[in-house]
């Protein structure tokens, strides 16, 4: 049979058409480079062969994390051991490179010294990683690295983002598809290795002060973070106590944030920001709402396909090259959940703004708020020419302040506004109590005013 770890379906399709073809695709390998140039580029990339593997790739370790804890023994072949290990390194050059005195609240420039040590020392710690699993395996070194080295952020501008992520994940992606890692490895991946580079990443978030890229503040699910979170809700999906209602537990998230992903996430958050949780983290209050766990992954990675995928700042900068290409994907991946709600593409890169707010000549009409109503139409002068704040009137699609599009959650289909006495505000109730999330699964209500 087939034995491919992204693609279940085609092991049936290769067998039937095929025969029982070679298990390990041979790739030329090439050093990858940016290829979507334009915001026309981003439906190329959603039609793509590397579109289906890397959600696939997302879900099939989602299926195998699933019951399971980051702290319990897992059994680890030899490249998951040096991948963890490859990561250690990286971790130690922290300490090694310490912060600078500065005043400005992101950038620290230590970050750059650290980043250099990163790209001098990236080829040899991918060839040493492959090389111990296998000498047929060292012509990937040359496509790999660059995955690796954009996997921590931006030299230039000290940030890191859903994109940077997204690479780390293209990289072990990468390592599975050229046979490296086996299908036996999924659940040490998704725990093990993806846990050190959580590590990592917060180590190098909170010494540098890395300034999250792309951050659209309370309207984002996390300044820094999307894959992390749903993974951990996988793990949850399974053997799980607790329920998405213990989101905004600070001591909750604390006590599991050794053992899942999404409470790692949430113990990080509450330990960067100061105030009210259902205002500095809107998304994730709203999405305590939901009742199970299921839901909560199913609903993540189509948000994950709304949010990040589809927005041209993130995936100009991914790499394409032999293992991802924009190649027509053939057959789509049935595992990979569609969206309940159309997703809009964000148009001209600084014309259509992917953050909250339409900016001046954009090309799409402005929604209506409910209890914010627009200027006077004036003569001569048009509504795209009309500047609204951006806690005003957020991006095409997006929901009222309190509210999230709960569309990508499966549900019943109807609005679903939980008892209290604020239902359309994440203001505290007059009581002072804390909150109850409001959570609509189709948006604000039809019968509210423009």
């Amino acid at each position: 049979a087939y034995n491919c770890l992204i693609h279940f379906y085609k092991r049936d399709l290769y067998t039937i058409h095929m025969g029982d073809p070679d298990p390990i695709p041979k790739y030329h390998h090439v050093v990858p480079t940016t290829q979507v140039k334009t915001g026309d580029g981003v439906a190329v990339w959603e039609d793509s062969e590397a579109y289906q593997e890397y959600l696939g790739f997302i879900i099939a370790i989602g299926e195998s994390v699933k019951g399971r804890k980051i702290t319990e023994e897992i059994t680890m072949s030899c490249c998951c051991r040096r991948l963890v290990e490859l990561l250690t390194i990286l971790r130690k050059n922290i300490g090694e490179t310490p912060p600078c005195e500065m005043q400005s609240r992101y950038g620290n420039p230590a970050y750059r010294d650290w980043f250099t040590k990163l790209e001098t020392s990236a080829e040899t710690l991918v060839g040493d990683l492959l090389c111990t699993v296998g000498d047929e395996w060292g012509d990937a070194v040359v496509e790999l690295v660059p995955y690796l080295v954009n996997s921590f952020g931006n030299k230039t501008r000290i940030d890191y983002g859903t994109g940077h992520e997204m690479t780390f994940v293209m990289f072990l992606c990468g390592i599975f598809k050229i046979g490296a890692l086996k299908e036996a490895d999924r659940t040490a991946v998704g725990m093990k290795v993806f846990g050190a580079y959580m590590t990592l990443c917060r180590d190098l978030q909170s010494t540098y002060r890395m300034e999250p890229a792309g951050s659209m503040g309370v309207w984002n699910l996390d300044d820094y973070q999307f894959v992390s979170f749903i993974w951990g809700a996988a793990q949850l999906c399974e053997k799980a106590r607790i329920k998405p209602k213990s989101i905004s537990d600070p001591e909750m998230a604390e006590m599991l944030c050794k053992e899942n992903h999404f409470f790692a996430c949430l113990a990080y958050i509450h330990k960067a920001k100061t105030g009210p949780f259902h205002e500095h983290s809107n998304q994730l209050w709203n999405i305590s709402g939901v009742p199970m766990w299921s839901k909560v992954f199913t609903g993540l990675i189509k948000m994950y396909r709304a949010e990040v995928l589809c927005k041209f700042p993130v995936i100009q900068h991914t790499l394409f090259g032999s293992i991802f290409t924009l190649q027509k994907a053939i057959v789509k991946n049935p595992s990979i959940p569609t969206a309940d709600v159309a997703m809009e593409r964000p148009g001209v890169p600084g014309v259509d703004s992917p953050r909250p707010g339409i900016g001046m000549g954009s090309r799409f009409p402005r929604p209506g708020i409910p209890g914010i109503d627009l200027p006077p139409p004036v003569p001569g002068i048009t509504m795209q020419d009309i500047r609204i704040p951006p806690t005003a009137c957020p991006m095409p699609g997006a929901r009222v302040p309190g509210l999230v599009m709960m569309g990508q959650f499966p549900g019943s289909g109807n609005p679903t506004q939980f008892p209290g006495p604020c239902p359309n505000t994440r203001l505290p109730a007059p009581d002072f109590q804390s909150p109850k999330p409001t959570v609509s699964l189709i948006g604000p209500s039809e019968s509210s005013n423009p």
